[in-house]
């Protein structure tokens, strides 16, 4: 049906934490489920620092944090890493891999990565709404947008975006679509099918609105194209037949004159009354802390999938439009509600717990999250960035990232690969930050002469999974490393145990 007007309140964040902790709650109790009990500060620290800035804290960082006696220092650390630059970076990389899965692996439109990734770094670092960051994407222009503009130094633009979709109107709509109304309507694009929501004019209709955008030359080429910006009609693929431009609402497209056509579709895609747009981006981002959606698949609010927390996914979705569509206004009320501080050890035993969200679920890290994360652990300076025109060659980032890429299961789910597992003990990246002639936090624990051997285990700790060692754990260590291991060198065998750590489960983990 039409999309209902509606007018929301904003209310403050604390009352938005005390909202969503009810809600949650109250499904515990229906279901007589028992939460885990709250995570320590440590788990705490690891968690919020990867999912907000995409990787672990540094030894200092966390060293700092567990000897705060502050009660509120859990959201002050939230509002520090906000505030930083690691957010803007972790969603740009977010983003980057929603938006141009295609760019992977593909020369053509790896040259478009990096000022795309600018333009989406800006759109973060700035605190640019979701729905302007959503309608600059889906109206960048086209016509005249040589693929040489951004890097002689102009504005960057989303113009990737449309390249990499080779700026077909069925690849866009049903792109847009998933990614922002969370609506898989490209499984209308061949045929009717009888369970669907939407049928093959509606998805054509939606592909209308991008019919004007035409390719100039092949596909072997860098994507340039032209525009006829007030196009509405499209002839369905494999037929004679012509549709107009559509609203999967079914109310009328009305296009003022001298109203460029994507324009009016962004306009209509991003409004307040949109029952999609809103609901789609909190639930997405609410995976992203989460591990799983309230409405699971999290790309496919359009079928009869139910969400978990019907009322909290709409409240989540108001408060989002009521405060202008600001991701870290959701950060900062996910990452103080009681759900998200819960422990990943207890809870429900069985495997709706996830859902239930009455522990905290244990998730693989992001093929950047790791990366990013043992180049902190180790210490070792960031890769200098590469030319503008170079592609191919190699380099430890590339080559672990490329190790790492292609991870469609759930990160709820995740699974290590044999040659994953190889790059995580003797891959070229790892060999270095355990080298304790290349490597920075090994030699510099190694060589601190006030250290005794139980304070370098727990300064590698620090290092690596952000606590500091039980017991058993020194117990055990302690000895191997002072009488040297198998080679009897204790820098050695301090070697061992930093790479034991960096390959272990807990550090590639996000738990």
């Amino acid at each position: 049906g039409a999309f209902a007007p509606r007018v929301v309140k904003p209310i403050n964040e604390q009352a938005l934490v005390a909202s969503i902790d009810r809600l949650i709650a109250a499904k515990w109790t229906a279901l007589g489920a028992s939460p885990a009990p709250r995570s320590d500060d440590a788990e705490f620290l690891r968690r919020v620092a990867l999912d907000v800035a995409g990787r672990i804290p540094t030894a200092t960082e966390a060293r700092a944090f567990l000897d705060d006696q502050d009660p509120d220092k859990r959201r002050k650390l939230v509002e520090a890493l906000l505030a930083g630059p690691g957010f803007a970076n972790h969603m740009t990389a977010v983003w980057k891999e929603l938006l141009l899965p295609e760019a992977a692996g593909n020369y053509l439109l790896a040259f478009f990565a990096p000022d795309f990734e600018v333009w989406l770094r800006k759109q973060f670092a700035e605190g640019v709404p979701y729905d302007a960051f959503v309608r600059e994407l889906l109206t960048v222009p086209v016509t005249n947008q040589s693929p040489f503009q951004a890097r002689a130094g102009a504005k960057p633009t989303p113009f990737a975006y449309i390249a990499a979709k080779d700026g077909k109107p069925e690849n866009l709509a049903a792109s847009a679509s998933r990614l922002f109304l969370g609506v898989r309507i490209e499984c209308a694009q061949c045929h009717n099918h009888p369970f669907a929501k939407w049928k093959r004019e509606e998805f054509w209709g939606m592909a209308a609105f991008f019919s004007g955008i035409k390719r100039q030359g092949d596909g072997d080429s860098l994507f340039q194209g032209t525009e006829q910006a007030d196009k509405h009609e499209i002839v369905i693929a494999g037929s004679k037949k012509v549709v107009q431009a559509g609203f999967l609402d079914g109310r009328d497209v009305i296009q003022p004159k001298g109203t460029p056509t994507r324009k009016v579709f962004a306009d209509w895609f991003t409004a307040r009354d949109n029952p999609y747009f809103a609901r789609a981006a909190v639930n997405r981002f609410w995976s992203q802390f989460f591990g799983v959606g309230l409405i699971d698949p999290i790309d496919d609010l359009g079928s009869s999938a139910v969400p978990s927390h019907p009322e909290l996914l709409d409240l989540l979705a108001d408060q989002f439009v009521a405060h202008a569509y600001d991701f870290k206004f959701l950060t900062r009320v996910l990452t103080a509600s009681r759900a998200y501080q819960l422990s990943s050890a207890g809870g429900s035993p069985s495997g709706d717990a996830y859902r239930l969200f009455d522990k905290m679920p244990v998730r693989g890290l992001s093929p950047i999250q790791l990366y990013q994360s043992v180049m902190v652990a180790a210490g070792l300076p960031k890769e200098p960035p590469r030319p503008a025109f170079q592609f191919g060659g190699d380099s430890p980032r590339s080559d672990f990232l490329e190790r790492f890429a292609s991870q469609d299961e759930k990160s709820t789910e995740h699974q290590t690969s044999i040659l994953q597992a190889l790059t995580l003990m003797n891959g070229r990246l790892v060999t270095d930050a355990t080298s304790i002639t290349r490597g920075a936090t090994l030699p510099a624990v190694a060589d601190a002469y006030f250290l005794d051997t139980p304070g370098k285990v727990e300064a590698l700790y620090l290092s690596t999974l952000t606590r500091l060692p039980r017991a058993d754990e020194l117990d055990r260590l302690v000895p191997y490393i002072d009488r040297g291991g198998p080679t009897l060198n204790p820098k050695k065998a301090l070697a061992d145990v930093f790479w034991s750590l960096l390959g272990s489960a807990e550090f590639v983990l996000n738990h």
